[in-house]
């Protein structure tokens, strides 16, 4: 395992506020409105002359679906939704119709759409209530695959439909609840893997002329299929069978034997070939940040990627006759901006700037890597904020940001609601507790039927590690989160009600036995991982998952807390929120509950998004930072 470091914060503080005092008196607060201005654009498939690139952005305040030229950055908007977002997939390999997905509001039941030389739209998986997700081209470029569950709302099967006729047929069934994760170039092998815990999965090779499936992985380990070579004789996987992180490996079909491609001393969380495989691109999770390997298969070398300001690389795309590649580059501090990048002359172009012009980048903050030791000694790595304004003779209140999973990760990227947050004066600290990915095995396994438990315990040493900070008012710490990230919120409230001030709980698991038996039907094949990891409400787990369920102890919650929801959230359901508020209010505590009738899981609307995290803002300032709260045109 990577040998952890504990970085000396307070030392690191004191440099801050000698290099940031002077900046202090010019400090501008801006508004919510200012900072979600910062546009998000993701993706980009390139067109067939490479001329363009399909891209989603939510300049219009939903995402939509553009085309971006990639000789000026000209953007021409191709959908024009009011309502539910867009998400651009692909442009089709040989014309310019185009593929995306949608959903209704956030209810996350996709359907895959084209839309036509003509403008028309099709909804190409229009069964009602079935979900559809897009699996590539194939290699003929005469067809596409993509899973839906309309057979079986439970398992994902696997179709492949023909571009020209629009009629698809399944290629593959799925009655055992495998998920597919890789097709060969000549279409006859399916790399299905079979969950077997929230951290391991079993890897197979199907033969769909054979109808043979072989095991690849001989033990139990994390096992993630990539993809096959050119010529389909070796299929590429990664594993952490014989290490903490996970390894690229090459398995070769005929024999059966694999050999080790590639190691890190971090997980390498993607590798793929470029359509004629030319080069072979990496991601490796380095510390809560992408690094990025494109290899030249030829020469045997890694190329040398753009240098651009200092910022960081965090995802590729390279064009199908591999001479153009698209990148996105930011840091912590700085929206990531779209670039084109000619492989063969070198030459790149910065197709967009997404940060609002009316902000100065100098009054954002860079995010610190820290590390902290737990409870019980164990090391946590955690991604720390610093106000500009912040010092030993002006403290500030801090909040301990927890993410989603159980077994996500705070990550190195860029996030308007933090900078937010920092830039109206409050310190964060984004927590990855015991349980997150990224860290290795052995750290992801150790919140097993510990949620709520010592998880809850890393967070609050980390308020602890805040309140030795020089800057930090010790007795302003509050604790934020979504997803798992809100019950971890309302588990310190609950379970722990006098270390943090304030609580924000942002569509929040509350009763444990209710959210596992409401799972999407489309998660079956993973419903009973779920279950080892956290417990099975239908067996004698139910005891503990009862005792872990913040609704069933609110009477202990004696500090105030405010709760953000989605109407149409099919994983944490509205009725957990809706409980949770009634159940505090009873203690004649201050809760405030803001909830979003057309969202689900994750507020993706930029008046929703400007919405909430304003109210966020004004119950800290109210009962955190215990101020007045600011005019509305300063929020």
């Amino acid at each position: 395992m990577k040998k952890i470091f504990l970085i000396v914060a307070i030392s690191l503080s004191v440099i801050a506020c000698k290099t940031e005092k002077k900046t202090n008196k010019s400090l501008k607060k801006y508004s919510i409105t200012q900072m979600m201005d910062n546009e998000s654009v993701a993706g980009g498939s390139f067109s067939p002359d490479n001329s363009k690139l399909l891209v989603t952005s939510n300049r219009s305040g939903i995402y939509n679906m553009y085309t971006v030229s990639t000789a000026d950055g000209t953007f021409e908007p191709i959908t024009k939704s009011d309502s539910s977002s867009v998400f651009a997939t692909s442009y089709f390999p040989k014309d310019n119709r185009m593929l995306f997905r949608m959903d209704n509001n956030g209810d996350e039941i996709y359907h895959i759409f084209m839309r036509d030389l003509d403008g028309s739209i099709k909804d190409l998986t229009p069964n009602k209530g079935t979900r559809a997700s897009f699996y590539g081209w194939s290699k003929d470029e005469n067809s596409f695959f993509f899973a839906s569950n309309r057979r079986d709302e439970r398992f994902m099967d696997v179709y492949e439909m023909d571009v020209e006729t629009l009629k698809s047929k399944m290629i593959y069934e799925n009655k055992e609840g495998y998920n597919v994760a890789a097709i060969s170039n000549n279409k006859n092998l399916l790399a299905l893997s079979k969950t077997v815990n929230t951290n391991d999965s079993d890897l197979f090779l199907f033969d769909r002329t054979a109808k043979k499936a072989t095991k690849i992985n001989a033990t139990l380990s994390k096992n993630s299929a990539e993809d096959f070579s050119l010529d389909d004789n070796d299929f590429y996987y990664t594993t952490d069978a014989d290490g903490e992180f996970a390894s690229l490996m090459k398995y070769n079909i005929s024999t059966g034997k694999s050999e080790k491609v590639l190691q890190k001393d971090w997980d390498i969380s993607g590798s793929y070939f470029t359509n004629s495989g030319k080069y072979r691109i990496t991601y490796i999770n380095e510390d809560a940040k992408n690094v990025i390997e494109i290899f030249d298969v030829a020469t045997g070398k890694n190329i040398e990627l753009p240098k651009i300001d200092g910022k960081s690389i965090t995802s590729v795309g390279v064009s199908k006759d591999e001479k153009m590649m698209r990148f996105y580059a930011g840091d912590s501090n700085s929206p990531s901006n779209l670039y084109v990048y000619n492989l063969v002359t070198k030459e790149q172009k910065k197709l967009t700037d997404v940060l609002n012009k009316e902000i100065d980048p100098s009054h954002l903050v860079n995010a610190k890597v820290i590390r902290y030791p737990s409870f019980d000694g164990v090391t946590i790595p955690a991604i720390y904020y610093l106000p500009h304004q912040a010092s030993k003779e002006h403290q500030v209140p801090a909040l301990v940001w927890v993410h989603g999973g159980p077994g996500g990760q705070s990550r190195q990227g860029f996030s308007s609601k933090i900078q937010y947050l920092v830039n109206h004066g409050y310190a964060v600290l984004a927590v990855n507790n015991r349980g997150s990915s990224g860290y290795g095995k052995t750290f992801f396994t150790m919140d097993d039927k510990n949620h709520g438990e010592k998880d809850l315990q890393d967070c609050i040493e980390g308020k602890n590690w805040l309140a030795k900070q020089p800057e930090i008012d010790g007795d302003k710490i509050g604790i934020i989160g979504g997803s798992y990230g809100g019950y971890m919120t309302m588990a310190a409230l609950t379970y722990a009600p006098e270390e943090f001030s304030v609580g924000v709980n942002i569509f929040g698991v509350t009763n444990w036995m209710r959210t596992l038996k409401s799972i999407p039907s489309w998660w079956e094949s993973f419903r009973e991982a779920l279950y080892k990891e956290i417990g099975n409400p239908h067996t004698a787990d139910s005891i503990r998952l009862k005792k872990i369920s913040p609704l069933f102890h609110t009477n202990k919650v004696t500090k105030p807390l405010m709760v953000l929801q989605g109407a149409k959230d099919p994983r944490v359901l509205q009725v957990e929120s809706d409980e949770i508020v009634a159940g505090v209010k009873k203690n004649g505590v201050p809760v405030e509950y803001v909830l979003f009738e057309d969202e689900g899981h994750g507020f993706v609307k930029k008046e929703n998004q400007i919405e909430s995290n304003k109210r966020i803002l004004q119950f800290l300032d109210k009962y955190l930072k215990k101020e007045e709260p600011l005019e509305k045109d300063e929020l």
